[in-house]
């Protein structure tokens, strides 16, 4: 770890000016860009400590839906009564990632800033090739041990698999964004690799996550996150789904559905096509499960990784039918 500057930002908008500076990253809780910092990937010339700032961690629920501050730690929204009763997916999703004592430090924004955990990517004293730290590289993972990386949202620069729970959680249920002056959808957010990985989100120089909103659904109410990993606990996921399912009066017809992948692509994936495909159908076993394979249209595997095709779609389907027994 190299020597840095330390600059503790007195209100949003110091942090933004200080955060457009060259070589200045801002630190919220702290808990990824420590690690990034160990092993090399993160040089930052200046933290710009934006921890203390007031407000930014405020969690406002009305019947309307949640907004959530980008300083709010995992663990409080996690807990959150109204949270839990009316966006359970978001609930579950934070309390199956990391450890307890990493989700009492980390931040909501911090959490979607998240970066790959890509072996290749985390060590460029063995790899130096890789399009995310250095553009125009190469990709070490590919043609190497690639059990855990993404089979949907590749590229021939970039495979490397988006980790996160919660913004699985996030893109099912529509979920903002705000930077400040500006808001934009969360699925907009997170950018597909392309030819220019080394670009993940579109923010301009001095932008920082301010507040993720969510609009109040049906579907949100009657959610759930499911998560398939090789460990129970403190595993990132082989695959995930977050689901929300509203059905009509009858109780058997799908009148919404939500699902997003997480595991399993270079971004949170919404799974519209599983959506189209059963919303106006009736909620049975076989349907749900053909529907369910459309999760993964599209998917390219790199050898290893070949199993996340086959594991998907069951934890789409298994997710679907858990909330369609809970009706």
């Amino acid at each position: 770890m190299r020597n840095f500057s330390y600059l503790r930002a007195t209100s949003t908008e110091a942090a933004r000016r200080a955060a457009a500076l060259p070589g200045a990253m801002l630190l919220a809780g702290g808990t990824t860009l420590i690690d990034l910092a160990k092993c090399g990937v993160a040089e930052p010339d200046t933290l710009v400590d934006i921890s203390h700032l007031k407000g930014l961690d405020r969690i406002e629920i009305d019947e309307h839906g949640a907004t959530i501050g980008a300083l709010a730690r995992m663990s409080h929204v996690a807990d959150n009564a109204e949270i839990k009763s009316r966006f359970p997916a978001i609930s579950e999703a934070l309390w199956q990632a990391a450890s307890a004592q990493l989700r009492n430090m980390a931040t909501i924004g911090g959490n979607l800033m998240q970066r790959t955990r890509c072996p290749y990517f985390r060590d460029p004293s063995n790899f130096s090739a890789c399009n995310k730290r250095q553009p125009d590289s190469g990709c070490a993972a590919i043609g190497g041990v690639t059990r855990g990386h993404a089979v949907l949202g590749t590229s021939e620069a970039c495979i490397a698999m988006y980790p996160g729970d919660l913004a699985t959680a996030l893109v099912a249920f529509d979920a903002t964004v705000h930077l400040d002056e500006r808001q934009m959808p969360v699925d907009a957010f997170f950018l597909l690799p392309g030819t220019t990985p080394q670009r993940e989100h579109p923010l301009e120089p001095g932008e920082m996550i301010t507040a993720i909103s969510l609009p109040a659904s049906a579907a949100a109410r009657r959610s759930t996150y499911l998560k398939v990993r090789d460990r129970q606990s403190y595993e990132f996921a082989a695959a995930s789904a977050a689901v929300g399912l509203e059905l009509e009066a009858d109780g058997r017809t799908i009148r919404d559905l939500r699902v997003a992948l997480g595991g399993v692509a270079t971004k949170p994936w919404r799974a519209r096509a599983v959506e189209d495909a059963l919303k106006g159908k009736v909620l049975e076993e076989e349907t749900v499960r053909q529907a369910s394979r459309l999760a993964v249209e599209g998917a390219v595997d790199h050898g290893a990784n070949h199993y996340k095709i086959e594991l998907a779609p069951r934890v789409v389907a298994r997710a679907i039918l858990k909330m369609g027994e809970a009706a």
